[in-house]
């Protein structure tokens, strides 16, 4: 049961019902996240722009999912992990890639890989990663603005992650049929 509200556009503070009726618009549905970021319009207006903006960076759609998906498991979002599998699904992200992020097992190419080691240590070490995880993560052939375009997604996500902790928030319907544990 969720601890916090989770408003509907009508219950929503005056400044977040304009981002809902958005979200609904684009998602075909209100979803639980965007109804508790509601409470924060601030807030939301964040988590929608880093969205936008990660969506947009250098990264390809099976990159976007490794490193969202990489800093969901290790957060232990209970909620992320199914919504970003069935959003890799809509975005025909090969599965493979989204059972090895959800399982914590090899990912099907050397280079994503590499993507999703340079991230996972960015998150346990809070961007202190080592001189040889930055010169492997380049010789696998990303630059310097994927590197940073992760810190982009890790900000994102620690939105998401962190307010779904707060909140218990309740997976959607859309997403229950991808639930994931530890």
């Amino acid at each position: 049961m969720s601890t916090l509200n989770i408003h509907t556009i009508e219950s929503a503070p005056e400044k977040s019902k304009a981002l809902l009726e958005g979200s609904q618009k684009a998602n075909g549905f209100l979803p639980n996240l965007h109804a508790v970021l509601a409470e924060s319009p601030e807030l939301f207006e964040a988590y929608q722009t880093l969205h936008q903006l990660f969506s947009s960076s250098s990264f390809n759609k099976e990159e976007l999912t490794v490193v969202w998906q990489t800093i969901n498991v290790e957060h232990e979002c209970h909620y992320c992990v199914p919504a970003h599998t069935g959003i890799a699904h809509m975005m025909e992200v090969d599965p493979a890639i989204t059972e090895a992020l959800r399982n914590r097992t090899e990912l099907p190419t050397e280079k994503l890989q590499i993507l999703h080691e340079t991230t996972l240590s960015m998150v346990r070490n809070r961007g202190n990663i080592t001189e040889v995880e930055v010169e492997k993560f380049f010789a696998a052939g990303y630059t310097q603005r994927n590197l940073l375009d992760i810190v982009l997604g890790l900000s994102q996500k620690v939105i998401s992650n962190y307010t779904n902790h707060l909140a218990k928030t309740p997976v959607d319907k859309a997403f229950e049929k991808f639930a994931w544990e530890k």
